[in-house]
């Protein structure tokens, strides 16, 4: 992602780090999320132009304690501390980390101490959210406390020529009153990025992407109708046309005239080449007599895969499977951007490791909301976009009892 400024959220274990990464974007700057243990080549090799030291639920002096490391500090890069990533860099930083006795929970007000960059046009007393037994004690050397609590004598710290600073309360939750702004001036004063991610310049770099990946290749995509599988299709399409072929299995398990919705929207109007395999009946014969609900799911999705199977080899000389692997995807395989031959794990639905195609990946770098955005600026109309999900299993498993064409 060369042409966009970024920032690199280190993950200590927060249950929030996403919502971390998902904030900055918001604010128009990339960001991604890697392991608290990312080695320095690596950290060098991204080339952020900030860090952001995520939370955590332990103990900064506990036996398992993630650590950071010291070098960190050495890179001259902009580095913000959130809760125990504050608490970390402080010990780290040679300062002073103690459990008070005195925990601190929910909603806190905050006074701002003096001048901060963080706190830039901010006012002085504002309410934060605290979650936090362990405190900052005594400031490492270069810096200043910038704001405190009546419980946390220091609420967040600053090293203006460093450019590190820390704060103990999460500012990417809503219960934080200014901690949209607070983010905002770590990246426009501190780190001193460019706004400039955004849905159309993702378009344009994608585009760019999947024209080196692909090339003039035949690839297919399981068209579900979701929007995930939707939006990767209709992205891929505007690359390489026709040499897309997109497969939609109506299983007539879906919501009324949805089936009809999906292949006109497709097919008619965006000129998908899409082939739609009607098989009702063959559902319908698998799920007789069957009233367990996860058993319907295993039976409907392993037809599912045979019969996408079955059509796949029907085209010959494919190279390349779409899917709509969202980031948190990602983020919890511990995935690489690198394509990979499938395997049963993947979101298809567990395809055979004998169909040995490349995967198509174009949404793998996007949250939920960001895809439905994307969708927006690919010419998704807003009731395909913001429409309620509903799982492949769809009417099986909300019928009680056995499926039936009637029911």
């Amino acid at each position: 992602m060369k042409a966009y400024d970024k920032i690199l959220v280190l993950d200590f274990g927060a249950q929030y780090a996403r919502l971390i990464a998902r904030r900055v974007r918001e604010l128009g700057v990339y960001s991604e999320i890697a392991p608290y243990d990312l080695s320095l080549e690596e950290i060098k090799k991204y080339g952020p132009k900030g860090i952001i030291l995520s939370g955590g639920p332990a103990s900064v002096y506990a036996n398992n304690a993630l650590k950071i490391q010291t070098p960190l500090f050495e890179l001259g890069i902009p580095i913000l501390g959130i809760c125990y990533g504050m608490q970390a860099m402080a010990k780290e930083l040679k300062g002073s980390v103690k459990h008070t006795g005195i925990s601190e929970y929910g909603k806190a007000e905050l006074s701002v101490d003096g001048e901060s960059e963080l706190f830039s046009e901010l006012p002085k007393a504002q309410m934060v959210w605290m979650s936090h037994q362990d405190s900052v004690d005594e400031l490492p050397e270069g810096f200043k406390a910038t704001a405190s609590t009546k419980i946390s004598k220091v609420a967040a710290m600053e090293d203006d020529k460093r450019g590190l600073v820390g704060v103990q309360f999460p500012p990417e939750v809503v219960h934080t009153e200014y901690g949209k702004e607070i983010l905002k001036n770590f990246l426009s004063k501190t780190c001193k990025v460019k706004p400039n991610w955004s849905m159309h310049s993702f378009v344009e770099e994608a585009v760019t992407n999947i024209k080196r990946q692909i090339g003039k290749e035949k690839v297919i995509c399981a068209l579900s109708g979701g929007i995930d599988s939707a939006t990767a299709a209709l992205l891929v399409n505007k690359v390489i046309g026709s040499n897309l072929r997109c497969i939609f299995v109506d299983h007539g398990l879906l919501r009324k005239d949805e089936a009809k919705k999906v292949t006109d929207l497709f097919s008619k109007h965006f000129h998908l080449n899409l082939k739609v395999v009607n098989c009702q009946d063959r559902f319908l014969a698998k799920l007789k007599g069957i009233v367990d609900p996860e058993q319907k799911r295993k039976i409907i999705g392993n037809e599912f895969i045979s019969i996408f199977e079955e059509e796949a080899i029907k085209i010959k000389d494919v190279k390349y499977l779409v899917q709509g692997t969202l980031y948190p995807d990602v983020i919890e395989s511990g995935g690489s951007n690198e394509s990979e031959v499938i395997k049963t794990h993947h979101n298809v639905g567990g395809l055979p490791e004998n169909m040995d195609l490349d995967l198509v990946e174009p949404l793998r770098l996007l949250f939920k909301d960001e895809v439905r955005k994307l969708a927006l600026e690919l010419g998704m109309p807003d009731e395909i976009v913001y429409r309620q999900p509903f799982p492949g299993p769809g009417l099986a498993v909300r019928i009680i009892g056995e499926v039936t064409a009637q029911r």
